[in-house]
This record gives structure tokens, C-alpha cells and sequence, in this order.
């Protein structure tokens, strides 16, 4: 295995430090080589130093002059903006992409670097949910890999692995939970920022972290894994599982359940994606089965979370109804990090929302992307942000 050109997409992000970390323990097979950041100069900076990749791009264009500076002795180049970030997924100086940009904002670069067939990392769960029919198009079209980083994801990809002419009867996601599993909207009514970004088995940014609090992570989920799996509504079941060891599962047509499991910990997913088809040694925590622990299975409560039921629904219905769902989704967890609403209002934002926007059944791209500015306008709206 020679050493792989990674790009990452969102290197100030918790996926993209980790996977530095992976980068880093592991010289002779990887090597970054573009960095990206939206905001974060001082990190960005600090990496690039360590890292020499090729490019490094800070979103946040107030602050090129910090990262020019701070990289003024280096021949790394250094670009700003929105565009430049789905420019530099156009260099030829990298192999796989790791897409760890959060949200929508990470469609467009990963849509870039398919088309040029660079194999795909998928970190950004957002890609599939907004555009799963085009994005999985073109890699076919491409030919090329996306792997995903998500550990459910990881999971259901590891169980598949050898598997190719084997039916899927179903596919089960676990969930943790969250850090509010059990309680009713009386408690939820009242809960804070603070609280929701406190998750009891993850370290995860914040978008990430509520989106886990409300279930809208898991429902999301049950859209990309439609897409990357390639499967319908009803092959597709979520269960909570509290512990987060086991990841996710495959039910094939015999019956057979493969578990892939492991402790909650990021950077296996993301080294299994870097290093695939090879697995290669670390010295990450392992599950010690001698020590005694119980593995729990639940129905999720989705009359209480129901950002899941909502995102069952846009499943459901397909087209631009996912696209609604996570841009109504975005803003509203915006809102709710700057207190601006309250926990529960975020369902009743992307419910409303839903139910504005008109639906498409088969959106082209461009009406994917202007689905998502009116979704947003309208969320907004909502909030008087």
C-alpha cells in the first residue's frame, strides 16, 4: 500500500482533527495535502505548520490575511472563500477526499471531486440526504468509491463487505439515544443548549451533537444509508442501543444478522475509510467482553423525538422532501445555539417548513439548490433571527 494523498474537507472539524490524527500516527501511508476551514484561522495555521499539505483554504475571507501570514515562510499555498473551497477540490494533488465539511455547505466540493473521480471519504451525511440520487449517479458513473465515515455507516459498509451477491433483507441503525433517552416533553420543554451539547458516549461537534440530542442525526442517517446502500423505506430500521457498541447491523435474506462492533470512538471509522480495502494496526481502545456489561435494544420513543418521524416522512416521500427537512433542520439548530428557540421549537420550524415548500418529485440539481434557499428563507422567517 503506497502512501494516499488525503484532501480534507473541514480539518478544524472534529472529524478532520481526528483524522489528521490518523494521518499522523500513520506517515508511510498517508499524507495531507489541502486542508480546509471555515472559520478557524489560529487551528488551520497550526496545522498546515505541522502537516505541509499542497493548499489550505479559510472560508472565512476576514481571515486571509491571518493565515497568509501565519504561512508566509512555507511554499503551501493559501486561498479564501466559499469558491475557493470548490475550486481546490479540482487539484490534481490528492487521491481521496475526506468530506467532513458540516452540513450543506459540504454538497458542492464533494459533488466537484466525484465528477473529477476522486475516491470519497463521506463524513458529511448532508450530501446524501440533499442530493442522494445525483451524487450516487455520478460515482457510478465515475466509478469511483464513497466510503463512509459516519460509524453506523462504517458499520453496515463492513458487514457488506464480501457480501455483493447476497440480498439485504434489512439493515439496522443504532442509536445512542442521545443524552435525553426516556425523557417526555415536559422535561425536553425546558431544556437548554448546554444540556443537549453534553452527549454521554460521543465527543462530536455541536451541529452534530443536538441533531443527536432531537434524533433528526439518526433520521438523516436513514437517508444516506437509502442512498449508499441503495435500498427502500421499509428495509431500513432504527433501534436504540445505549451503549454505542455496536454500531449498526445487517439482516441478509437467510436471516443471518452481521454486527460489526467496537467502543465509540471516531477514529476507527474514519482510519478504516483512509486506509480501505486494508485494515491497518492502532493502539484505539478495544471492547473487553471479560468485563461485565449489558447490551440493550429499544424501540426509538418517535412521538416524543419527532424529528425522526418527520424524517421517516421525508424518506418516505423522496424527491426535494429531504432537502426541506435538512436545510429547515440547519437553521433551526442554529437558532437553538444562539437561544434564539427552544429545544422542542426546532421540530415545529422543520415541520412548518415541510409544509410550505413546494415538493418535486425528480429535482435537478438546480432545483435541488434552490429548494435549499427557500427552505432556509423560510425557516428563518419563522425565527426572527
Amino acid at each position: 500500500m503506497g502512501q494516499k494523498r488525503i484532501a480534507i474537507f473541514g480539518s478544524t472539524g472534529s472529524i478532520g482533527t481526528q483524522a489528521l490524527d490518523v494521518i499522523a500516527a500513520n506517515p508511510d501511508l498517508f499524507s495531507a495535502e489541502i486542508l480546509t476551514a471555515q472559520s478557524n484561522d489560529v487551528l488551520l495555521i497550526e496545522q498546515a505548520l505541522k502537516f505541509n499539505p499542497n493548499t489550505v483554504v479559510i472560508g472565512d475571507e476576514r481571515k486571509y490575511a491571518a493565515v497568509k501570514e501565519g504561512l508566509k515562510h512555507t511554499d503551501i499555498k493559501v486561498f479564501a472563500g466559499e469558491k475557493a473551497i470548490h475550486e481546490v477540490a479540482s487539484l490534481d494533488c490528492y487521491d481521496m477526499m475526506l468530506a467532513a465539511i458540516v452540513g450543506y455547505a459540504g454538497l458542492k466540493p464533494t459533488l466537484r471531486a466525484i465528477e473529477l473521480g476522486k475516491a470519497i471519504a463521506l463524513a458529511n451525511k448532508e450530501t446524501l440526504v440533499v442530493a442522494g440520487d445525483i451524487i450516487m449517479r455520478k460515482a457510478m458513473e465515475k466509478r469511483i468509491p464513497i466510503i463512509p465515515v459516519d460509524s453506523e455507516h462504517s458499520a453496515i459498509f463492513q458487514c457488506l463487505v464480501g457480501e455483493g451477491r447476497n440480498k439485504i433483507e434489512k439493515i439496522i441503525l443504532t442509536a445512542s439515544g442521545g443524552p435525553f433517552l426516556g425523557k417526555k416533553p415536559n422535561f425536553l420543554v425546558n431544556v437548554k443548549k448546554d444540556h443537549a451539547l453534553q452527549h454521554p458516549n460521543w465527543s462530536m461537534g455541536a451541529k452534530i451533537t443536538i441533531d443527536s440530542a432531537t434524533l433528526m442525526n439518526k433520521g438523516l442517517e436513514m437517508i444516506e444509508a437509502k442512498w449508499l446502500f441503495n435500498l427502500n423505506y421499509d428495509q431500513i430500521q432504527v433501534m436504540v442501543h445505549p451503549q454505542s457498541i455496536i454500531h449498526s447491523m445487517v439482516q441478509f435474506e437467510d436471516g443471518s444478522i452481521k454486527a460489526q462492533m467496537g467502543m465509540p470512538d471516531m477514529k476507527l471509522p474514519i482510519q478504516y475509510a483512509l486506509a480501505f480495502p486494508n485494515r491497518i494496526p492502532n493502539d484505539f481502545p478495544r471492547y473487553d467482553f471479560k468485563k461485565p456489561g449489558t447490551l440493550t435494544f429499544e424501540e426509538p420513543d418517535i412521538k416524543t423525538f419527532r424529528n425522526l418521524a418527520l424524517a421517516m416522512e421525508a424518506m418516505r416521500q423522496g424527491g426535494n422532501m429531504p432537502c426541506i427537512l435538512n436545510a429547515a433542520n440547519e437553521i433551526a439548530v442554529y437558532a437553538f445555539l444562539r437561544n434564539r428557540i427552544g429545544f422542542l421549537d426546532m421540530t415545529e420550524v422543520v415541520e412548518q417548513t415541510m409544509q410550505k415548500i413546494p415538493f418535486l418529485e425528480t429535482p435537478t440539481l438546480e432545483e435541488y439548490f434552490e429548494t435549499d434557499g427557500e427552505a432556509r428563507n423560510f425557516a428563518a422567517s419563522l425565527i426572527h433571527m
